[in-house]
């Protein structure tokens, strides 16, 4: 398959006045840092202090403290993601580093994630043109203390993937769709990434036991808090993030359909990019994030309700899975409002 093959999805879009269409998709440096300093203040605040607390608190406290960062650092995905989109930062050159820096701690290649992802938004669930998001979803309860508690399998798997782009090996039909061997210069910077993540991380490794043998048995402690923090401690980024297209529909025009959004508090938001609004994403993806729950209440007036936290929505989604275990065609057909009647501005 090729890109010239690939039919265009015509999506619906809610219709928005052009001004304020403009509004929405104005980039902010300034919210742009407000969004992106605050979270890595977070990882720096965790990662700072379990590395400080080694060897002044008990055991299980500085294992509580690692366990926090990693709730922190396992949302490296979601900042990669929006920054990737290049809509975080009015100052391109801002997007670029601090994609590089989340990227480089989560063992992410944003060259293949942005290719891949670019994709996902055109097709969204439409196979084979997305291969990013297939369903049905099948999530079960070992998956959760599999992959949210201590994952090295994880871990594992990114060194993997990282030592074969290195060595210019692409695999699977979606890595050769996006990048296809007829087109060698869109593997060169992909490859640079994979050989650059390696080094660096190798050389944490070696400073680490160097520091320890030298200064201070904590710095032991540092590998942990840098190359492996996106593997544990991912229980609250693994119910976040999995609620996006679970159970819902495939081959649908409507993002209403095949996308879910839900509410969070303010600091989960944050930590998740705000990506739970994840149709108003889907809808309009040159949207900052940190300008989606505007979006939100702008066009609210025609998506399906709107679960309120996790566990509501979590609680929809178990019932459509048990459903689906019995009936594999099943899929969840969003409820849409029979009126477009937009909210009264106040």
């Amino acid at each position: 398959m090729n890109e010239r093959k690939a039919v265009p999805v015509p999506w619906y879009r809610t219709p928005l006045a052009p001004e304020v269409m403009d509004h929405l998709h104005s980039r902010s440096d300034f919210l742009g840092a407000l969004q992106t300093l605050t979270y890595l203040a977070m990882v720096l605040a965790t990662g700072t202090s379990a590395f400080l607390a080694l060897g002044h608190l008990p055991w299980y406290g500085v294992a509580g403290l690692v366990f926090l960062h990693g709730m922190c650092c396992s949302f490296m995905i979601n900042a990669v993601h929006e920054l990737g989109h290049r809509t975080v930062f009015k100052t391109n050159a801002l997007n670029d580093v601090f994609v590089r820096l989340f990227a480089f701690i989560g063992w992410i290649n944003f060259d293949v994630f942005r290719a891949s992802h670019a994709r996902h938004h055109r097709y969204t669930l439409h196979p084979p043109d997305d291969l990013e998001v297939t369903l049905p979803i099948k999530i079960m309860v070992k998956h959760f203390f599999q992959q949210g508690l201590i994952n090295p399998r994880g871990l594992i798997y990114a060194v993997k993937d990282a030592l074969r782009i290195a060595r210019g090996k692409f695999a699977g039909p979606w890595e050769l769709t996006f990048l296809p061997e007829s087109e060698p210069e869109l593997r060169r910077l992909p490859i640079r990434w994979a050989r650059t993540m390696l080094a660096g991380h190798a050389a944490i490794l070696l400073a680490s036991v160097a520091l320890a043998l030298t200064v201070s048995p904590r710095f032991w402690l540092l590998p942990v808090l840098t190359s492996m923090a996106p593997f544990y401690g991912a229980w609250l980024f693994f119910l976040c993030n999995n609620t996006q297209h679970v159970g819902l529909q495939d081959k649908v025009n409507d993002f209403r359909l095949c996308c879910r959004t839900f509410t969070l508090n303010p600091v989960v938001r944050v930590l998740y990019w705000h990506m739970n609004f994840h149709t108003e994403h889907h809808m309009y993806p040159a949207v900052p994030c940190y300008r989606l729950a505007t979006l939100h209440r702008l066009i609210k007036h025609e998506l399906p309700p709107c679960p309120r936290g996790i566990v509501a929505t979590w609680l929809e989604i178990a019932a459509i899975l048990k459903r689906q275990k019995t009936d594999p065609t099943y899929q969840h057909i969003a409820p849409l409002p029979t009126s477009r009647t937009p909210p009264v501005a106040s």
